[in-house]
């Protein structure tokens, strides 16, 4: 147990045996004894270990383990598999204490994820797609408007979120997989809002559409098609910009985007999948992008990002119902018990803000 978090643990801080040994004073043939379970370090090297791993003493012994099944990145070729290692070390750390804290509860918190009844099957052309992101609309109750909290859409039909800090090198563009059926998607924390939009809506395609597209189609550019579907309805889209445009002005894009949270970049792609554009002009308005830089930082005011809060919100709930104490609560918020009881008093607002940012 000790030695598998252990190397998780380092895998998740990125660090070799040597660094992690250097940051603590011990010889990384100590760390390989520990990671291999032949020696157990001292109190002292224990409290090290945890302040140059960034983890409370308590997380290499917690008992819940999980594993991550059909794993999928969504990555440029670029992304080290050392990067990808820690990712999904932090990730599976993230996974074990939300797994931990919904097993505390006498009945499950969070409903079990369901595909929508009587979508189409098999789609055949990808028109369809749009009659399938409607249905999803439809069935969870949405409407046509925009979504202004697409995590909490998402929570609420049993698909877990979880944030990570992957925008140092701007390579990671998001996560899928199962872990005991249940679906998980991960996005970076800091993404501007419409980038963590448009990757949510595009894993929840590949949920929805799942042995539903034909063999000869391109499963990536149908999700790509269900995520603008659904962050952006087609009567929607036909209301805004109407039937036909011979063009549309960089600051109305800007608008609809501020509006339904999809790129103006992405509006486009909807405007063209509609015929509401033509193709040649949506090519023509992409080398633009390309030339300004806008495909990097689109113009205007950033997107707003997503807040994952159903984490904080079970800690507390089991906190208030004593289905644990504050010690534990404060492992798993991962922060010193002091710091949690300030967050708990609410005796600084910006600490309670930091906290719920850090999850």
């Amino acid at each position: 147990m000790f030695n598998t978090r252990l190397h998780r643990a380092r895998k998740a801080a990125g660090l070799s045996m040597r660094d992690l040994g250097a940051r603590v004073g011990i010889s990384h043939a100590s760390i390989k004894k520990y990671e291999d379970g032949v020696a157990m370090p001292s109190s002292d090297i224990l409290i090290g270990l945890s302040r140059a791993l960034n983890v409370r003493t308590e997380y290499f012994f917690r008992p819940e383990q999980v594993a991550l099944d059909g794993i999928e990145y969504r990555k440029r070729s670029s992304l080290p598999k050392k990067r990808l290692d820690a990712i999904t070390h932090e990730v599976i750390d993230q996974i074990e204490r939300r797994v931990e804290l919904e097993k505390l509860f006498p009945q499950s918190p969070v409903k079990l994820f369901a595909t929508v009844v009587g979508l189409i099957k098999p789609v055949t052309e990808f028109d369809q797609i749009e009659e399938v992101a409607d249905s999803v609309r439809a069935a969870w109750n949405l409407g046509l408007d925009p979504i202004p909290d697409l995590i909490d859409v998402l929570e609420t039909n049993g698909i877990r979120v979880f944030m990570i800090e992957a925008d140092a090198e701007n390579k990671f563009d998001g996560l899928a997989a199962r872990v005991s059926g249940m679906p998980i998607v991960v996005v970076g924390r800091h993404w501007p809002g419409d980038r963590q939009r448009f990757t949510l809506a595009h894993e929840l395609g590949h949920l929805m559409l799942e042995n539903r597209l034909l063999d000869d189609h391109d499963e990536e550019m149908a999700c790509n098609r269900f995520a603008g579907a659904f962050l952006f309805p087609r009567a929607s889209v036909l209301q805004e910009l109407g039937q036909h445009r011979n063009a549309i002005e960089l600051k109305e894009l800007g608008l609809l985007k501020e509006e339904f949270g999809l790129s103006m970049a992405g509006i486009l792609y909807r405007a063209r999948d509609l015929g509401i554009i033509s193709t040649g002009y949506r090519e023509e308005q992409a080398k633009l992008f390309r030339f300004k830089g806008w495909y990097r930082k689109e113009p205007g005011p950033e997107y707003p990002t997503e807040k994952a809060h159903i984490f904080e919100q079970l800690v507390f709930h089991a906190l208030a119902e004593e289905y644990i104490g504050e010690s534990k609560a404060a492992e798993m918020m991962s922060m010193p018990l002091q710091q949690f009881r300030r967050v708990r008093s609410m005796e600084c607002v910006e600490e309670l803000n930091r906290a719920v940012a850090n999850q």
